[in-house]
């Protein structure tokens, strides 16, 4: 008998990406599932609703648990798989709503206090108090916890509990994986990929690069992504347009393209889970220029895959990239050492599903 498992996210896109489609077939072979999530569509196994724009996480928030109640009484899954620490707190709700006995995991990719600080307006973090209650509600009351890297486990140990298990979630890196490498590129280039969000530090690596840039004028910074720091960007493009350009959005094969085209990646965060783009970069034997924040150190090794500097120290961040977009020889000694880490961090999706399956056994009380 497959065990059967509600997942509970915060957003799915359909239709979905081939990666994520083979993620899915593979936990499909594991388990009976349904996923709950914000988002547009439905199908056998995605029940994805929409809701307002302007109050779009309230609203998800307020209605989750009613919808996950609903499903424990139709789909009677033998465990709930909420994704983040608020997600778990709305699957023990739902249960109680249900009169059910369904076992809550928490599935913790991150730390729970940065939602409410470091993402979208600043008026979210009135929420705080409430928000903090809330994730530690759902964390003490979970059946169990599953985290992902070494920082996540370290973030669970802090309040007094013990991770059931980690394991990195899925990442399909097909697009980095299907050429080899390429050498590093003759112009010094830095990229930025990711959202324009406080936690991604967007700011504050405007401010290195305004500092760098004058000491490394043949040098270029490429950002790509899009949210509400946008401002940000659009002023650094006017103070440095021969030496800054912006993609808004690329595909994963221009990403790895992107990659290619660059000396570094540079994620100068403020808070981190396990960042997918530091393997991506790794696939592509791309050293990282980093924060020593969240999960980052956990892939990010100084002075053997990339350079770690210290949060909010712009000037330490401008010093990193001037020297690695500077000194070709520790680029090529960094890019190598990038490319052998690629291989502890990626799986197969098949991999991914027994890793779940058996947690979901062990937790529910299957076997």
């Amino acid at each position: 008998m497959k065990p059967r498992v509600l997942f509970v996210s915060r957003r799915v896109q359909l239709p979905l990406s081939a990666s994520l489609q083979r993620k899915w077939d593979a936990v499909g072979r594991e388990l009976e599932f349904r996923v709950l999530a914000g988002g547009n569509g439905r199908d056998e196994h995605f029940h994805l609703a929409r809701t307002l724009p302007a109050l779009d996480g309230p609203a998800f928030f307020a209605a989750l648990p009613l919808r996950i109640a609903r499903e424990l009484r139709e789909f009677r899954p033998h465990a709930v798989l909420a994704q983040g620490a608020h997600e778990a707190a709305a699957g023990l709700a739902a249960r109680r709503l249900a009169r059910v006995d369904t076992a809550v995991i928490a599935d913790m990719h991150g730390d729970w206090r940065a939602p409410t600080r470091l993402y979208g307006s600043r008026l979210r973090t009135a929420l705080n108090p409430v928000a903090d209650r809330v994730a530690l509600s759902g964390l003490r009351n979970a059946d169990g916890i599953r985290t992902i890297t070494g920082y996540t486990t370290s973030l669970v140990r802090d309040v007094g509990l013990e991770p059931a298990d980690e394991f990195p979630a899925y990442m399909d890196f097909d697009s980095f994986l299907q050429m080899p490498p390429q050498p590093l590129p003759h112009k010094p280039q830095a990229l930025f990929v990711g959202v324009l969000e406080r936690y991604k530090n967007v700011d504050g690596l405007a401010d290195a690069w305004r500092l760098a840039a004058l000491r490394a004028p043949e040098a270029h910074l490429r950002l790509v992504g899009t949210g509400t720091l946008r401002p940000a960007v659009e002023q650094l493009l006017r103070d440095l347009p021969a030496q800054t350009s912006w993609d808004e959005r690329l595909s994963q094969p221009q990403v790895s393209q992107a990659l290619d085209e660059a000396t570094a990646l540079v994620l100068p965060s403020r808070s981190e889970g396990m960042g997918r783009v530091i393997v991506e970069a790794f696939c592509r034997a791309r050293p990282v220029v980093a924060t020593r924040v969240g999960g980052i150190p956990d892939l990010v090794e100084h002075e053997e895959n990339g350079l770690l500097v210290e949060p909010g120290d712009n000037q330490a961040l401008a010093d990193a990239i001037v020297r690695i977009l500077s000194d070709r020889g520790l680029g090529e000694r960094l890019a190598a050492g990038a490319h052998a880490s690629a291989g502890f961090w990626t799986s197969s999706p098949e991999e991914f599903a027994s890793r779940i399956r058996a947690l979901v056994e062990r937790i529910a009380g299957l076997r």
